[in-house]
């Protein structure tokens, strides 16, 4: 399956028999990952930047098999909660190498990450806040931090990701000088950070590069420093038409956008290292004609895949069973008692029939990292495939599963 890499793959590039092997196999819906894949991309992506310390941002998708796949390919993980630390150390990762950057952090996430820098000198501490660094202190932590800078420009697939310009992350940019003058008295300050947007493709380079500069002006006026970290963001195209970023150009331009500055750059992908290694398989059991919509009733639910509830993102979908069936127009959702449940509207997809297997596309970002159990759905096995082998990564839940954490009668 993954005999040439290219720049984005696609629905169609899939084994398609393999996929149906699978899903037979395994049952639906089925999370399937190319891990394979997940090391080409982060290979692709590392090699547009060789003199920068790329980590991969786990908050994509914290999976064993991808933590392990791309610590294997080089990558040390950034980490924006106590949750992804454990899971990286468990996964094999040397806590001395690991970056964590805290948003609004529990209590027991800076007692925890307190605990392990005092234990890991080599662990860096990113926060956005005053208060997070007075936390930190008051938790017995003076290690290595680095200040979270919001540039005041956002960019990215939808509102919501938008990052560079949301108070919720980092301090303003006029007010770092100051502030990183302070935290010297009482921290190793080894860096600065700034995460712009999620989801950026050519159309918004310009606006991410604005945003870089201003931080690269930040970071000189500040100096001596160990790394300027601008985060991740970098996309993948999702509709059929978009055309994936040329790295190349993008390390071209960021590197410009940065200028001279004596720190090393630090960069975080997530999205561009596993949305396209990933995709569900979900088996259709209605099909339902009205006079207004032709709808196509999946397995696969919001509980599966909630980005197209929750950002109105777009998935490539595709008929694996009969992808050259003539294209009709129809709306595909799931089980779920509500209208958010819906992966598509009138969208063309070769003629659906019941028991058809469709493949939903790019879900390897963000996809089962926000798989739920709404309507008391247990979540779906996850299937990796490496040199043509495939293994089950994670057990297909049961309603034991949901319910085992309940109380009482």
């Amino acid at each position: 399956m993954t005999a040439s890499t290219p720049p984005v793959r696609r629905l169609a590039d899939w084994d398609h028999s393999r996929l149906d092997a699978l899903a037979e196999e395994h049952g639906t819906p089925l999370y399937v990952l190319d891990t394979d894949r997940v090391q080409a991309n982060y290979r692709r992506f590392a090699s547009a930047f060789p003199d920068a310390h790329v980590m991969y941002a786990a908050k994509s998708h914290t999976g064993r098999a991808v933590l392990s796949a791309v610590m294997d390919a080089g990558a040390d993980i950034e980490c924006a909660a106590r949750g992804e630390l454990q899971r990286a150390i468990a996964a094999g990762a040397d806590p001395n190498t690991l970056q964590y950057t805290a948003v609004n952090p529990p209590q027991a996430d800076v007692e925890y990450a307190a605990e392990l820098g005092a234990a890991n000198p080599g662990l860096t501490v990113t926060a956005g806040a005053r208060d997070t660094f007075d936390r930190l202190e008051a938790a017995g932590y003076d290690g290595r931090v680095a200040i979270r800078i919001n540039p005041g420009i956002g960019t990215g697939h939808h509102e919501k990701v938008a990052t560079g310009k949301d108070a919720k992350f980092g301090i303003p940019a006029k007010d770092v000088p100051e502030l990183a003058a302070e935290l010297r008295e009482r921290f190793d300050l080894v860096g600065l950070h700034a995460h712009v947007g999620s989801g950026v493709l050519q159309d918004d380079l310009d606006d991410h590069c604005r945003a870089i500069e201003t931080i690269a002006d930040v970071a000189r006026e500040v100096g001596n420093i160990e790394f300027l970290d601008i985060g991740g963001g970098f996309g993948v195209p999702y509709h059929e038409d978009e055309q994936p970023l040329d790295m190349s150009v993008v390390g071209d331009r960021v590197r410009a956008a940065v200028g001279d500055l004596d720190a090393q750059l630090a960069l975080e992908p997530g999205r561009y290292v596993v949305a396209d290694a990933e995709l569900i398989l979900t088996r259709v059991n209605t099909i339902k004609e009205t006079g207004t919509a032709n709808v196509v009733g999946v397995d696969a639910s919001l509980a599966t895949l909630i980005r197209p509830a929750m950002f109105d993102s777009y998935h490539p979908i595709r008929n694996i069973s009969a992808p050259d069936r003539e294209p009709e127009p129809v709306s595909v959702g799931g089980p779920c008692c509500t209208s958010a449940d819906v992966f598509c509207t009138d969208r063309p997809i070769a003629r659906p029939r019941r028991e058809d297997l469709l493949a939903i596309g790019n879900a390897g970002a963000y996809g089962y990292e926000l798989a739920n159990q709404f309507h008391s759905q247990p979540r779906p096995a996850e299937v990796a495939l490496s040199d043509g082998d495939a293994r089950v990564v994670r057990e297909r839940e049961t309603l034991a599963d949901v319910t085992r954490v309940e109380t009482g009668n």
